[in-house]
């Protein structure tokens, strides 16, 4: 390379460096305005997330970057990030407490992950949030005098005698909830011990998020839902998107988005260890689709075991769909022993019309996240 043109790249790299400052200068304005947006917000119990108003920024934003000819791609993507941080920023404002005259909020299991991600929330909401966890028991009585809301974060398997044994006397007024993920056992359970308000919850996410801005957050009905109105809107506030379910539907549904392909996962992740796959090298001639499909399999071994263990033995029919699973599998591994190309095609073809058109809505989708996923990819591998 040149002298000559050593120096052009060297001014234009300066000139480059010089717009990324006003670039941060315009990210700290933008966040700053997001903080304000936030406290106008808490005063008026507003949601934190308003997907209307995203959805026509993103369109107006789209659209004008097109115009000046920039990929509209690009400038949404920046825009997503930003908003995702804007929404960690707007809920160290705190939120409206929907209910003033709940009295306190006790969350058994509340030093569990979960428990105190909720126990955060309600308390960024203003409210009186107790823990009562196994080595309080003693103290359960006085804990759990005047409670409005109880709120059970506990291992699956321990969730249904924990509360036929031990919340027996709850206030009839006060709400009895669960935060698991089967709901048909928990919700009998506290049905058959409480008198009064029942709600099953499960959110649908694991207690790393930041926010709960876009999460979700499935309601199955117990008892008095007219009392529980208030806790729902308390969780639309904070972002979440409330699903309403019965309990058997919710627990079917689970038995294929969890339990079968938590142990699909387990399963790939158990035969790459027992094959001893050298992992650094299977990263350095993956492709991002395969990257991120290694670091989801890699996420769920970087949790606990009792965890998993919790969601996939927590049901038995969730047998059948695994059953299923593997007898497919056997099918399909079955046609690659004969070679038989033909069939093979044609249970493609049968699976990919059974998708219809969320098979290209998803390829749209996952096309956005394998190139943020290769963006990510370190520069030595």
């Amino acid at each position: 390379m040149t002298e000559k043109t050593t120096a052009e790249l060297e001014q234009l790299r300066d000139k480059i460096d010089e717009v990324d400052q006003q670039l941060l200068d315009l990210i700290r304005k933008r966040l700053d305005l997001v903080a304000r947006v936030g406290v106008v917000k808490h005063g008026a119990g507003l949601p934190i997330y308003a997907p209307q108003r995203e959805a026509n920024m993103l369109a107006r934003r789209r659209a004008e970057a097109s115009d000046m000819g920039i990929p509209p791609q690009l400038i949404e993507d920046i825009l997503r990030r930003l908003m995702r941080e804007s929404y960690l920023n707007e809920k160290d404002m705190g939120f409206k407490q929907v209910k003033t005259d709940l009295g306190k909020v006790v969350i058994i299991g509340g030093e569990g992950a979960l428990g105190k991600l909720f126990g955060q929330m309600l308390t960024l909401s203003g409210y009186q949030v107790h823990s009562l966890d196994k080595d309080d028991w003693q103290q359960a009585d006085s804990i759990l005098d005047g409670a409005g809301l109880v709120l059970v974060s506990v291992p699956i398997r321990l969730t249904c005698e924990l509360i036929r044994d031990k919340l027996g006397h709850l206030p009839e007024h006060c709400i009895l909830a669960d935060l698991t993920s089967v709901k048909e056992a928990p919700l009998k359970a506290m049905l058959e011990t409480h008198k009064g308000p029942v709600v099953g919850l499960h959110p649908m996410f694991g207690p790393d998020v930041g926010s709960l801005a876009k999460q979700v957050v499935v309601v199955c009905e117990g008892r008095q839902p007219e009392a529980c109105e208030w806790l729902l809107e308390q969780i639309g506030i904070w972002g979440a998107r409330v699903v309403q379910a019965s309990a058997d539907k919710h627990d079917e549904a689970m038995q294929l988005v969890q339990a079968m392909r938590h142990f699909s996962t387990f399963v790939y992740g158990l035969n790459l260890c027992r094959e001893q796959a050298d992992i650094a090298s299977l990263l350095q001639f993956s492709s991002p689709i395969y990257r991120l499909e290694l670091a989801m399999v890699g996420r769920l071994f970087a949790q606990s075991p009792e965890l998993y263990a919790d969601i996939i033995f927590a049901q038995d029919k969730s047998q059948q769909a695994i059953g299923d699973y593997l007898d497919n599998y056997a099918n399909a591994l079955e046609l690659l022993r004969k070679g038989d190309r033909e069939t093979f095609m044609q249970w493609f073809a049968e699976v990919s019309q059974w998708f219809g058109d969320f098979a290209p809505q998803f390829r749209n989708e996952s096309r956005a996240m394998l190139q943020s996923v290769n963006d990510m990819k370190p520069a030595h591998q």
